[in-house]
């Protein structure tokens, strides 16, 4: 996962479960198509962006959690080398964006919380902070949400963010990619990179 990275000093990645939009919204940022498997868990290695003059890269990273058809031990370790690439180049991650599901990332966490489980989504969100990297929350396929604000207060509840939703900006960004919506993420994603005194790049956002 490690060896087609590009040798760039600053990057943004997409996290997140298989079939949230990933590769959808990284079409949308760069404006090119990448290719995508028909069944959960066939990108297996990172697809990169890489503009030739700024030192940037934007990676989208290969899907975690429960995909149809894919062993259990296939999956960890997807999801064990989603963590190494994050923390091997946390110093060189601007901004961690974690996609998720609009209308299923509520339920699908209540689903796996429990005394011994974790849901991927809130641990990826503590991760990414844990290891110095500044998350947004993408909240993808929100055309299909009818209770916006309702769902999106329930998502901060579950990330350990105190709602309304809307004191968040900089970290909750409704969005729906496939209709060309991410004005929200970015903007949230110009937040952090001011703060990183990177101006240079809001032309990728």
């Amino acid at each position: 996962m490690f060896e087609s990275r590009p040798n760039r000093g600053s990057e943004v990645v997409l996290v997140g479960r298989s079939n949230v939009g990933k590769s959808t919204l990284m079409r949308e940022l760069t404006g090119h198509t990448f290719d995508t498997g028909q069944n959960p868990g066939v990108t297996r290695s990172p697809n990169h962006y890489d503009w030739a003059g700024p030192d940037f890269v934007l990676t989208d990273l290969p899907g975690f959690g429960f995909m149809k058809g894919v062993p259990d031990d296939v999956r960890e370790r997807i999801k064990a080398d989603v963590v190494r690439y994050v923390e091997t180049n946390a110093e060189k991650i601007l901004v961690g964006v974690l996609v998720v599901d609009g209308k299923a990332v509520v339920d699908i966490i209540d689903r796996h919380s429990g005394p011994d489980e974790i849901p991927h989504d809130v641990e990826m969100f503590h991760f990414l902070r844990e290891v110095g990297v500044e998350p947004v929350v993408a909240v993808n396929k929100m055309d299909k949400v009818d209770d916006e604000d309702e769902r999106l207060n329930e998502l901060c509840d579950r990330l350990g963010l105190h709602p309304p939703w809307q004191q968040w900006q900089e970290t909750i960004a409704p969005i729906s990619a496939k209709r060309g919506d991410i004005d929200a993420l970015n903007e949230a994603v110009r937040t952090h990179l001011h703060d990183a005194r990177r101006d240079d790049l809001f032309q990728f956002f």
